[in-house]
């Protein structure tokens, strides 16, 4: 007997439990009477991280999100996430700062290119100086001090510290102790988080779900203009590609923000006329990278929300963990020489997180190949050989050596496969769609 048929089951249960629109709505009502009944305010928690690249992001919005709506914003310095909540905590910051310069002017905010980490006195200086600051303080000058922070402007942040205070390590430590007591009293881990409500909203990125939120609770105050973070859509192409570049996709078969983007990103290089290279990995957990319940059930309830955001069927899962996935990834080469890689890659993915099937059972395999179709007959021949470990391993490292480690990955390639851009997440795609048509445009002013 599989050893984690038992795990597969509660998990999935729950998850598809949790993942629910209803369930969501049940919870937000439930959050909104006790507020009421309590007379308080509609407080929220935003926690900053000094050295985190989406903090500094998330600090530019706090004035605008604090006067744009009936809130009472309340602040927390915190460190970053640690133990088991963060499989590569250099990658994580290294990847923060990568992705925070690229995506910093599609949000029309501002952030430096800073291939290196940042100065360890540097981050401590500006962690004393908001340690320093009250609430009201740490809303109006957080940005600032970020700003001479990231710049490296060592005579600017002496100077904010000299008009603003700057708090002694012993304050400092309190502050980051008080920040982290309170963040795991709310059950999460990262840095950039904002919390309301008894949910979750992950820097600039997950603003449009809270700030919908405000707009349904009849808190905003200027509800005819538009939202201070819109979320990115996946434009149409203007300019069509003959197959100079190429878009590499990195999946997981057990990742379930994978599940809703897989085929938009496939869609995404139809649409443009890339080339679509597909290197599926292991998941993480599969390669022994630990990871907590705490994290698991957040990435799992984020996903439902984004994939009702982008209009895509989620949420009837079967957990693939396992057996499940080894048997899919060793279909996949043998899938591909039919020329239906994508498509058993598309399948199992929806078999397992949108129509629930058992894919541990034969007749749950059998589905994800026949409605990839492919010949189960020949398909039984080959499920479960060895073999198929090498190329996985080797997309992984493909994938690590550019500074990217979870699922799903992307990278754009040029005609001689010199890396373009390479991000990690599945809310990244529209920023691929716009380096796609920005590519394409500077190729057709030099014709």
């Amino acid at each position: 007997m599989d050893p984690n048929a038992l795990l597969r089951w509660v998990t999935s249960s729950l998850m598809t439990y949790l993942s629910g629109a209803q369930r969501l709505n049940k919870r937000r009502a439930k959050a909104e009477k006790a507020r009421v009944k309590s007379g308080s305010a509609h407080v929220v928690e935003y926690f900053h991280q000094v050295e985190d690249g989406y903090s500094h992001l998330a600090a530019q919005v706090l004035q605008s999100l604090a006067s744009r709506y009936d809130i009472e914003l309340v602040c927390h310095l915190v460190p970053g996430p640690q133990g088991k909540n963060v499989a590569e905590p250099e990658l994580l910051l290294q990847l923060s700062r990568y992705d925070a310069f690229h995506v910093a002017g599609e949000y029309g905010l501002a952030f430096p290119r800073h291939d290196k980490p940042l100065a360890p006195e540097l981050v401590k200086r500006a962690t004393a100086i908001l340690a320093a600051q009250d609430n009201q303080g740490f809303i109006e000058r957080a940005a600032a001090i970020g700003r001479a922070m990231w710049a490296g402007d060592e005579a600017a942040l002496e100077q904010l510290a000299d008009e603003y205070g700057r708090a002694t390590d012993a304050t400092v430590s309190l502050k980051l102790a008080a920040g982290q007591e309170r963040r795991d009293a709310l059950k999460h881990y990262s840095g950039a988080m904002f919390y309301y409500g008894d949910e979750w909203y992950w820097g600039v990125d997950r603003l449009y779900h809270l700030e919908q939120r405000f707009a349904a609770l009849g808190i905003d105050k200027k509800p005819a203009e538009p939202l201070l973070v819109p979320r990115p859509e996946i434009e149409a192409p203007v300019f069509k590609d003959n197959g100079s570049l190429t878009l590499e996709i990195y999946p997981s078969l057990r990742s379930p923000y994978t599940a809703i983007s897989f085929d938009r990103a496939v869609q995404l290089a139809r649409d443009t006329g890339v080339n679509l290279e597909v290197r599926p990995v292991l998941p993480m957990v599969m390669r022994g990278v630990p990871a907590t319940r705490q994290k698991g059930m957040y990435i799992f309830w984020d996903t439902a929300r984004e994939a009702r955001a982008a209009g895509v069927p989620f949420g009837n899962f079967y957990d693939p963990i396992g057996n499940p996935a080894r048997n899919g990834y060793s279909l996949f080469s043998w899938a591909q020489e039919q020329g239906r890689g994508i498509e058993l890659i598309s399948a199992f993915l929806r078999c397992a997180f949108v129509q629930g099937v058992n894919i541990n059972k034969e007749k749950g395999l059998r589905e994800v190949v026949e409605q990839a179709g492919l010949d189960w007959s020949k398909a039984q021949q080959i499920v479960g050989q060895p073999g198929w470990e090498e190329a996985l391993e080797s997309n992984r490292l493909s994938m690590y050596k550019s500074g990217l480690w979870g699922v799903p990955s992307f990278r754009l390639l040029d005609a001689s496969g010199k890396e373009i851009l390479a991000l990690w997440g599945q809310d990244r795609l529209w920023l691929f769609a716009r380096e796609i048509q920005r590519q394409l445009a500077a190729r057709q002013a030099t014709q």
